[in-house]
């Protein structure tokens, strides 16, 4: 298994830093493979609320970080001009779920030649991410893909995760990640804001890394209650290490089970 973690936006060059420097020192630890993720924009929010600090200077911070650390990079993209230049520092390009329907961003960032991670839609089954597959290899036949569940829109505000979508991208032949911070999100429930309930972010990964998944999408932040995106759902740096020992101890007991 491997990990995809750091704070949700790129608010500044110093709480990514100490982010990535935390997250590499427990990966470490832990033999865990680790891609460190931040948003240079935050372009999918329901009010007009901060971003984050842009492409340019996000790009800019994200190299910096991959050199200091030797820590491969994942970050979004929302418009398929983006996917070129992000492509150039990031080794993973993701996209959003909100956008994972939309065909020429996902071509333009399986040209690129990057591994794609499509996080699957709020609003989508988990078969339907064959037409997501499908358009990436259209453009590029070896394009490594991953897909990552992030929960499912149950009426308004609230999301709810079917474990048995995990098996079911799994039969794509594709990595299938869990992504246990957004799927306790509560979309618009603060007056438009995003809430959510990070106190089950870990009963939610201890039943989606028994379905034996091969990845972990946390984001993490060193003072989540006051994050400019996520603030409610994102999981205290500190408890990561926590969190993580959990994780793998789950995952070797599934593999060593059906091995």
């Amino acid at each position: 298994m491997f990990l995809i973690a750091g704070p949700c936006a790129i608010e500044s060059r110093d709480i990514v830093c100490r982010t990535a420097e935390t997250l590499v020192r427990v990966c470490g630890d832990l033999n865990l493979p680790l891609y460190f993720k931040s948003s240079f924009d935050k372009a999918n929010r329901t009010s007009l609320s901060e971003r984050g600090v842009g492409m340019d200077e996000g790009l800019r911070i994200l190299q910096e970080i991959k050199e200091q650390f030797a820590v491969p990079i994942l970050t979004d993209v929302h418009e398929s001009w983006q996917c070129e230049p992000v492509a150039q520092v990031a080794d993973v390009l993701q996209i959003p779920a909100f956008l994972s329907r939309q065909t020429d961003l996902l071509q333009a960032a399986a040209r690129t030649g990057r591994i794609v991670n499509i996080k699957k839609g709020q609003f989508m089954a988990p078969w339907d991410m064959r037409g997501a597959i499908a358009k990436c290899l259209s453009q590029n036949a070896q394009c490594s893909i991953w897909l990552t569940e992030r929960g499912s829109s149950f009426g308004y505000g609230r999301l709810v995760v079917d474990m048995t979508s995990l098996p079911e991208m799994r039969q794509f032949g594709y990595p299938v990640i869990f992504d246990a911070t957004h799927s306790v999100q509560q979309p618009s429930s603060q007056a438009g804001i995003t809430g959510g309930n990070r106190a089950m972010v870990p009963y939610l990964m201890r039943a989606a890394i028994a379905t034996g998944i091969d990845g972990l999408f946390l984001e993490t932040h060193p003072d989540p209650d006051h994050a400019i995106s996520d603030a409610a759902n994102q999981v205290r740096l500190d408890d990561v290490r926590t969190l993580l020992t959990q994780a793998i101890a789950i995952d070797h007991l599934i593999h060593t089970y059906y091995e």
